[in-house]
């Protein structure tokens, strides 16, 4: 299978095999791809997945290590989910619209881990799929190696408890953090040495998995945001109270009602938002469903209008 075995018992590919890393954005990823390059291993593509909800700081530090990647001659992407079939209208292309489309909540929320499938592997993969380096080594019968950004710390090895053992026919995983022993710590040590800023966690802005004192500090646009959602699926939610599933002793099962709390909006913008908005957008909805395909607007459409008409009533 053109693959070997290195000394300490981890299965490696042969030198011909293509390489791709994982890029998430984040303080683990960015560590790894900047110390691989420094060792001189063989990176043949960055992919970025974006689900196109990440938190402001994350987009600002994008274009920073994009730089850094052009400067090294890495070649890099950006891949997006690009549905195909829609259940309701209009189409949508973020995991936000498609929250809002459908009246749901991530998956996250109702304890699945699809969220990342969907919006981050599946779009990698799918770009794998049809770079020609990736044809050409699955044609000889290579796999390609993948390098994931999971650290040597206790939070990551439950995540990659979960992966390992992993069989793929056309992917050899590898996890560099790990097999160097790095944990956060040294992770941020190595960006800071590189002379780069820190990159905040990569996380989507209405993720189930935010702590509240990260919902604390996100800006009131995406806080907004997360009422919006939380209403638009509230109809439809049984046994989950909302983006955070139930509550516990540390916080709300719902994030409007930990906004709610630390007055983080104002009571009045938090119940016009909840009155208006969702009713808002099914009518809008149906009057996209009604018209030809070629005149629907879109999803980021709807999204745009109601930021500005939230601004105007805090303003």
């Amino acid at each position: 299978m053109a693959r070997s075995l290195a000394s300490d018992g981890r299965v490696t590919a042969r030198r011909g095999a293509p390489v791709v890393a994982a890029w998430g954005m984040g303080v683990d990823s960015t560590a790894m791809i900047i110390e691989w390059v420094a060792r001189r291993q063989r990176l043949d593509v960055v992919l970025t997945a974006d689900p196109g909800a990440e938190r402001p700081e994350t987009y600002h530090f994008l274009p920073l290590f994009q730089h850094w990647m052009d400067d090294h001659g890495i070649e890099h992407h950006v891949v997006r989910y690009q549905p195909r079939r829609f259940k309701n209208w209009p189409p949508y292309f973020t995991i936000l619209e498609n929250c809002l489309t459908n009246a749901t909540l991530p998956s996250a929320s109702f304890n699945r881990k699809s969220c990342s499938v969907k919006w981050k592997i599946f779009p990698q993969n799918r770009w794998v799929e049809h770079w020609p380096t990736a044809l050409a080594a699955w044609a000889r019968g290579d796999k390609v190696v993948k390098l994931i950004g999971y650290d040597a710390s206790p939070a990551d090895s439950r995540r990659y408890a979960h992966r390992e053992g992993i069989e793929d026919p056309r992917y050899d995983f590898r996890y560099p953090l790990r097999e160097w022993g790095w944990d956060r710590d040294a992770c941020t040590a190595r960006i800071q040495a590189e002379g780069l800023p820190i990159p905040v966690k990569s996380s989507c802005v209405i993720c189930a998995a935010m702590r509240p004192e990260e919902v604390a500090t996100l800006p009131r646009w995406a806080l907004r945001l997360i009422v919006l959602l939380e209403a638009r699926a509230a109809p439809r939610l049984r046994t989950v109270e909302g983006l955070w599933h139930r509550s516990t002793r540390a916080r709300p099962g719902s994030m409007t009602a930990f906004i709610r709390e630390r007055a983080l909006l104002g009571a009045g913008e938090i119940d016009a938002i909840i009155a208006g908005a969702p009713v808002d957008l099914v009518d809008f909805q149906r009057m996209a469903a009604a018209l030809p395909l070629a005149q629907r607007p879109m999803m980021r459409d709807w999204i745009e209008r109601f930021n500005a008409g939230v601004d105007r009533l805090s303003a």
